[in-house]
Protein backbone atom coordinates (compact mmCIF):
# COMPACT_ATOMS: atom_id res chain seq x y z
CA UNK A 1 0.00 0.00 0.00
CA UNK A 2 2.81 2.41 0.84
CA UNK A 3 4.44 1.78 -2.53
CA UNK A 4 1.10 2.34 -4.25
CA UNK A 5 0.67 5.59 -2.31
CA UNK A 6 3.98 6.85 -3.70
CA UNK A 7 2.87 5.89 -7.20
CA UNK A 8 -0.50 7.63 -6.72
CA UNK A 9 1.22 10.76 -5.42
CA UNK A 10 3.48 10.89 -8.47
CA UNK A 11 0.51 10.33 -10.76
CA UNK A 12 -1.51 12.99 -8.88
CA UNK A 13 -4.34 10.50 -8.44
CA UNK A 14 -6.26 12.34 -5.73
CA UNK A 15 -8.81 9.58 -5.18
CA UNK A 16 -6.19 6.87 -4.67
CA UNK A 17 -4.04 9.15 -2.48
CA UNK A 18 -6.98 9.94 -0.22
CA UNK A 19 -8.07 6.31 0.09
CA UNK A 20 -4.56 4.96 0.69
CA UNK A 21 -3.61 7.63 3.22
CA UNK A 22 -6.76 6.96 5.19
CA UNK A 23 -6.29 3.19 5.17
CA UNK A 24 -2.62 3.45 6.13
CA UNK A 25 -3.51 5.79 8.98
CA UNK A 26 -6.10 3.29 10.22
CA UNK A 27 -3.46 0.54 10.11
CA UNK A 28 -0.93 2.73 11.94
CA UNK A 29 -3.54 3.50 14.61
CA UNK A 30 -4.29 -0.20 15.04
CA UNK A 31 -0.58 -0.90 15.54
CA UNK A 32 -0.29 1.71 18.28
CA UNK A 33 0.11 0.56 21.86
CA UNK A 34 -2.69 1.58 24.23
CA UNK A 35 -1.69 4.53 26.43
CA UNK A 36 -1.62 2.66 29.79
CA UNK A 37 1.10 0.34 28.42
CA UNK A 38 3.57 3.17 27.85
CA UNK A 39 6.41 3.37 30.39
CA UNK A 40 6.01 6.52 32.43
CA UNK A 41 8.01 7.84 35.35
CA UNK A 42 8.00 11.07 37.21
CA UNK A 43 9.93 14.11 36.12
CA UNK A 44 10.59 17.17 38.20
CA UNK A 45 9.41 19.35 35.30
CA UNK A 46 6.35 17.58 33.89
CA UNK A 47 4.15 15.22 35.87
CA UNK A 48 3.87 11.80 34.27
CA UNK A 49 6.53 12.55 31.64
CA UNK A 50 8.72 9.81 30.21
CA UNK A 51 12.33 10.15 31.28
CA UNK A 52 15.58 8.68 29.96
CA UNK A 53 16.92 7.41 26.67
CA UNK A 54 14.29 5.38 24.85
CA UNK A 55 11.67 5.87 27.54
CA UNK A 56 9.19 7.37 25.09
CA UNK A 57 9.51 4.46 22.69
CA UNK A 58 6.93 1.72 22.77
CA UNK A 59 6.76 -1.46 20.74
CA UNK A 60 4.13 -1.49 18.01
CA UNK A 61 1.53 -4.25 17.84
CA UNK A 62 2.06 -6.86 15.16
CA UNK A 63 -1.06 -7.13 13.02
CA UNK A 64 -2.02 -10.41 11.44
CA UNK A 65 -3.18 -10.66 7.83
CA UNK A 66 -6.72 -11.11 9.20
CA UNK A 67 -6.36 -7.87 11.20
CA UNK A 68 -5.21 -6.00 8.10
CA UNK A 69 -8.07 -7.44 6.05
CA UNK A 70 -10.58 -6.38 8.70
CA UNK A 71 -9.20 -2.83 8.79
CA UNK A 72 -9.30 -2.40 5.02
CA UNK A 73 -12.76 -3.99 4.84
CA UNK A 74 -13.97 -1.53 7.48
CA UNK A 75 -12.53 1.37 5.47
CA UNK A 76 -14.38 0.13 2.36
CA UNK A 77 -17.64 -0.30 4.27
CA UNK A 78 -17.30 3.17 5.80
CA UNK A 79 -16.95 4.74 2.36
CA UNK A 80 -19.85 2.78 0.88
CA UNK A 81 -22.12 3.79 3.77
CA UNK A 82 -21.10 7.43 3.51
CA UNK A 83 -21.60 7.36 -0.28
CA UNK A 84 -25.13 6.08 0.23
CA UNK A 85 -25.86 8.94 2.60
CA UNK A 86 -24.43 11.52 0.22
CA UNK A 87 -26.44 10.09 -2.69
CA UNK A 88 -29.65 10.28 -0.64
CA UNK A 89 -29.01 13.93 0.12
CA UNK A 90 -28.33 14.80 -3.51
CA UNK A 91 -24.54 15.03 -3.27
CA UNK A 92 -23.78 12.68 -6.16
CA UNK A 93 -20.27 14.13 -6.69
CA UNK A 94 -19.23 13.24 -3.13
CA UNK A 95 -20.92 9.85 -3.40
CA UNK A 96 -19.03 9.07 -6.61
CA UNK A 97 -15.72 10.09 -5.04
CA UNK A 98 -16.28 7.84 -2.03
CA UNK A 99 -17.30 4.92 -4.23
CA UNK A 100 -14.11 5.41 -6.26
CA UNK A 101 -12.06 5.39 -3.04
CA UNK A 102 -13.82 2.17 -1.97
CA UNK A 103 -12.90 0.63 -5.34
CA UNK A 104 -9.24 1.55 -4.79
CA UNK A 105 -9.24 -0.15 -1.39
CA UNK A 106 -11.09 -3.25 -2.60
CA UNK A 107 -7.96 -4.19 -4.55
CA UNK A 108 -6.29 -4.95 -1.21
CA UNK A 109 -9.01 -7.32 0.00
CA UNK A 110 -8.47 -10.99 -0.59
CA UNK A 111 -11.28 -12.85 -2.31
CA UNK A 112 -13.84 -14.24 0.13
Amino acid sequence: MRRDLTTALKARDRVAVSALRSALAAIDNAEAVPAPDARMSSSEHVAGAAVGVGSAEAARRELTPDDLHAIVAAEVAERVDAATGYARSGRQDAADRLRAEADVLRRYLRPE
